[in-house]
């Protein structure tokens, strides 16, 4: 059999093998050549320095002696050397004492090596004698064609790259033989066996082993071959047997699939019964979740409107005088409808997760300082007696400002820090927020009872404990980890748990937030670079690490002692500008005290006996009040009340219309905002709203929603319609909490909304965002 010679196994073999030994040879030849460029360049620039030198010595006497014949002799000279076209000897003065110059060469290929040489290189020595080294006797200037050089060089190159051309050629044909007759021929005799095999007994067929080729892998893939046409073969024979067999089967299987046809059809009847049942099953669901939904904001309405009478009532009565025993059960009150109201909105947002009605804001937000305001807020809660320590760990790193529902964030942080409190007697309950590829990384951890891997399992189901009398110890429903974990859900992140019993729990929340890149990043921060910081502090301090952190994070240059000295001079006060003491090793602060000068000192933490609040570090840490801390007590200028983040207040006084009709609630709202100093008037109904506005000046009106007469939604599209009175801002004060009911007071042209109960604190943040020429 024949084959075109480009098609061969050899000719392919060949031809890689030589392109790629071309490739490498011109590759090394090329290399060769670039050597030999820089050599021919460092050799002409060796040669004419080496004239230069030889001409310094007489071209310095004849300056010296002013002597034009001999400087002529001299600059012939060096003109004899092929590459000098041009010399000259000058004297100090720049005047000319001698000048000889001739025209370049010309070649074939000047043009090239002007290119990789340059045309001409102008060289320059100064002259002087050695008896007179400070005496400028002028300059000894030579200019040289590279073309001697150049070519020269030109010509060792073609020489080496037309020799490895030659080379590789002559490998081509050898290794093409040698392929050919190892290779291409023997498979030729093999494929030319193949093709006369008779194709009605191709199993039957065997190959012929070349000679000399009976041990090599042409060899090995002949009796492979073989092995594989005996095994056709045998598999064959067995074929034909089982064609036979397989036509009864197909007989028996006729009768069998006729009656599973049958059978199938009933059964698929009987589906169709139950899908068109599944389906009735459905719509009576979705109508029971309807009611229930209707059921849950009716019920939100009559649970709210009660508590925020009672908790009101209960506020102000705290603001009153009272007796010890009073006052405590009145807290204890308190306490305990704070808590049914955060079982009542639990349930609500369990609700609205479920009902798919929950939606999420997606706003500019500093996470950072959400996550230290919920720690600071559990801190100033005074959590069991002072035996729990907060700590917050937030990366200096992370990014100020991202964008998602800072009300919901607070929700998962606040109910993640409620839990872990409630279940650690004593010990430590740690806050940590990093930065992640994906986004925020929150971690809540514990070091309170724990829970059993069984526990682990159910944790985040609704009215759902770690223990079974959990309940009865600690006090809960269940239900916050339960709304974490449908908030975190609908945010798209993951929330995970890791605990041992009597170990502490390790809650870690990953939640895919984008930051806000037209956000602006931290300030004053930049001021504490190489700041030299002395830290005493105790290891078992756990706002140690995050402080030092934070620090070095700032480029302050942190020099930390863990274990107290006796001798003030040891610690070398001077060589620092700053002294952090943590107040729970009072061995320190008596330290510093004995010293007779040293920098500023600031305090971690505070004790009773501690100075005044502007030389403190809060605890749990805070970044801003951090910052502002370190700045004022070393000298530096604190950062604007704008800049930490504190709210403004103003003292302007209002006058105020509350509309509403439950007796309870006029006297807790009336309370409020009177307490808050401003003056309030009351109306029964949205009817005599619009009577009593019409006849007076207010500044801001209360208005409930559901009243009889008049709802509030009517009332204010009345108020909106009567030009006199249209732009009075109109607060909501309603007790439905469902999603739709903010939409629909602001549809109905209510300018905010205030959900009961409501707080004093909640009550002053409403009017004060309204009162006139704030800026609102």
């Amino acid at each position: 059999m024949k084959s075109d010679l480009s098609r061969r196994l050899s000719f392919r073999l060949t031809r890689n093998v030589v392109l790629s030994a071309l490739t490498l040879g011109l590759l090394l030849n090329l290399a060769v050549v670039t050597a030999d460029y820089f050599n021919a360049r460092s050799t002409m620039d060796s040669e004419v320095s080496a004239l230069i030198e030889i001409s310094h010595s007489p071209a310095s006497q004849i300056a010296y002696n002013i002597d034009t014949r001999l400087a002529e002799e001299l600059l012939d000279g060096l003109l004899r050397h092929p590459a000098i076209i041009k010399a000259r000897i000058e004297d100090s003065r720049g005047r000319i004492l001698a000048s000889r110059e001739r025209e370049l060469r010309d070649g074939p290929y000047r043009w090239l090596s002007d290119y990789l040489f340059e045309p001409e290189k102008r060289y320059q020595k100064e002259l002087h004698v050695s008896q007179l080294e400070d005496m400028d006797l002028g300059n000894l200037m030579i200019t040289v064609d590279t073309y001697p050089f150049g070519s020269n060089f030109l010509q060792r190159a073609g020489y080496t790259l037309l020799s490895g051309f030659i080379m590789s050629l002559a490998l081509a044909v050898l290794l093409l033989f040698i392929f050919y007759t190892m290779i291409t021929k023997p498979l030729l005799r093999i494929v030319n066996g193949l093709r006369d095999v008779d194709s009605d007994k191709a199993e039957k067929a065997r190959l012929p082993t070349p000679r000399r080729h009976e041990e090599d892998e042409i060899g090995l893939l002949v009796r492979i071959t073989n092995d594989h046409l005996d095994t056709i073969d045998n598999s064959l024979q067995k074929l034909r047997h089982a064609e036979g067999r397989l036509k009864e089967y197909n007989d028996k299987l006729a009768q069998i699939v006729e009656a599973r046809t049958s059978e199938i059809r009933d059964k698929n009847e009987a589906l169709q019964r139950s899908n068109r049942a599944l389906i009735d099953a459905r719509e009576e669901a979705l109508e029971m979740a309807r009611a229930r939904a209707d059921f849950l904001a009716s019920m939100s309405h009559e649970i709210r409107t009660p508590l925020n009478g009672m908790l009101g009532m209960l506020r102000l009565t705290l603001e009153g005088e009272l007796s010890n025993t009073q006052r405590e059960r009145t807290e204890v009150a308190l306490s305990a409808g704070e808590n049914l109201v955060s079982l009542v909105n639990d349930i609500l947002d369990i609700s609205k997760v479920e009902a798919g009605k929950l939606t999420l804001e997606n706003i500019s937000l500093d996470l950072g300082a959400l996550a230290e305001e919920c720690a600071t807020l559990f801190a100033q809660q005074g959590v069991q007696g002072g035996r729990v320590d907060i700590v917050t760990r937030i990366a200096p790193e992370l990014p100020r400002y991202y964008r998602g529902d800072p009300t919901r964030l607070r929700q998962i942080i606040n109910n993640l820090m409620g839990n872990a409190i409630k279940f650690t007697s004593e010990g430590q309950v740690e806050l940590i927020l990093e930065a992640t590829e994906e986004g925020v990384c929150l971690q809540v951890q514990d070091s309170g009872i724990g829970m059993s891997r069984d526990a682990q399992k159910t944790i985040f189901s609704a009215f759902s404990q770690g223990h079974s009398d959990t309940t009865r110890r600690f006090g809960g429903t269940g239900l916050g980890l339960t709304l974490c974990r449908q908030l975190v859900d609908r945010m798209g992140g993951t929330i995970r748990v890791a605990s041992e019993e009597n170990r502490g729990t390790l809650i870690t929340v990953d939640l895919p937030l984008e930051t806000d890149p037209e956000a602006e990043g931290y300030s004053g921060e930049e001021d504490f670079a190489d700041m030299q910081v002395l830290l005493l502090a105790s290891p078992a301090n756990r706002h140690v690490e995050p402080l030092e952190r934070y620090l070095e994070y700032w480029g302050a240059v942190v020099t930390r002692r863990e274990k107290v000295i006796s001798e003030p001079g040891d610690l070398n006060a001077r060589a620092f500008d700053l002294i952090i003491t943590d107040v729970r090793e009072p061995g320190w602060l008596s330290l510093v005290k004995r010293l007779e000068r040293h920098p500023p000192l600031v305090h971690l933490g505070r004790n009773l006996e501690d100075p005044p609040i502007s030389e403190v570090i809060q605890l749990p840490l805070a970044r801003r009040q951090l910052v502002n801390t370190l700045r004022i007590n070393t000298g530096l200028r604190g950062l604007s009340s704008e800049a930490v983040d504190l709210p403004s207040q103003s003292t302007t006084r209002l006058k105020v219309l509350l509309v509403e009709d439950n007796r309870v609630n006029q006297l807790v709202a009336s309370g409020m905002v009177r307490k808050l100093g401003h003056s309030v008037e009351l109306a029964e109904n949205g009817q005599e709203a619009l009577r009593t506005l019409e006849q007076g000046h207010y500044d801001l009106v209360l208005m409930d929603c559901q009243m009889p007469v008049m709802d509030g939604f009517e009332a204010t599209r009345r108020i909106r319609g009567t030009p006199a009175i249209a732009s009075i801002p109109v607060i909501a004060v309603t007790a439905n909490a469902m999603q739709g009911d903010r939409e629909g007071c602001l549809e109905a042209g209510m300018d905010d909304y205030l959900t009961k109960p409501y707080s004093l604190d909640a009550m002053r943040t409403v009017l004060e965002r309204w009162v006139p020429g704030d800026g609102t």
